[in-house]
């Protein structure tokens, strides 16, 4: 492997040790050190590829926002006429049960964003909005969004359903949570 390519890997697992560390502790519950051990470099490498764990944060948002559209688009190529019921049914079902560090970014990071800097805003914004006009534009399938706003309002379900499933600690509250939303989704 070339040196290049070794630093093209090494981006490449920072990044992703950052996104699993920021989906877990957020933005304040990890540092640099925390992140560089994550991925099993020096915090020296870690700054060799991010200016600063602002930037680490921004760029865990993109890979975790183009995660969640390649995912819809995987569904909609998948699934055609059904993608929609099959993307409601494994976002409350599989991304419910994950853990943590692999949970949606829509979900997982999203309070982080809120309280980030106007990069990261930005950044997270732009994917969700492609996110919602993928969703909204995607083939017929019954109970899909078909617009962007619709697409806006399913997506902020799918999160707050999650998010407070996740939350609970009684098994049949949470189950009871994610059904409703099913439901509402799909009706």
């Amino acid at each position: 492997m070339s040196r290049i390519e070794q630093k093209i890997q090494t981006r490449k697992r920072i990044l992703a040790a950052a996104g699993r560390g920021f989906r877990k502790g957020g933005f304040g519950g990890i540092g640099v050190d925390g992140l560089a051990k994550e991925a099993g470099v020096t915090s020296g490498a870690f700054y060799v590829h991010f200016d600063s764990k602002a930037v680490a944060f921004r760029e865990s948002v993109i890979q975790g926002m183009s995660e969640l559209k390649e995912g819809v688009c995987h569904f909609q190529a998948e699934y055609g006429q059904t993608w929609w019921s099959e993307f409601v049914r494994f976002y409350l079902g599989v991304k419910r049960r994950c853990d943590l560090t692999e949970s949606c970014a829509l979900q997982a990071l999203a309070p982080e964003v809120a309280r980030s800097n106007d990069e990261s805003r930005a950044a997270f914004e732009v994917y969700l909005r492609e996110v919602a006009t993928i969703i909204a534009n995607g083939p017929l399938s019954i109970g899909a969004p078909l617009s962007v706003d619709a697409a806006c309002v399913a997506l902020a379900t799918l999160t707050g359903a999650v998010t407070l499933a996740r939350a609970v600690s009684d098994p049949a509250l949470a189950e009871q949570i994610a059904t409703s939303a099913e439901r509402a989704l799909l009706s």
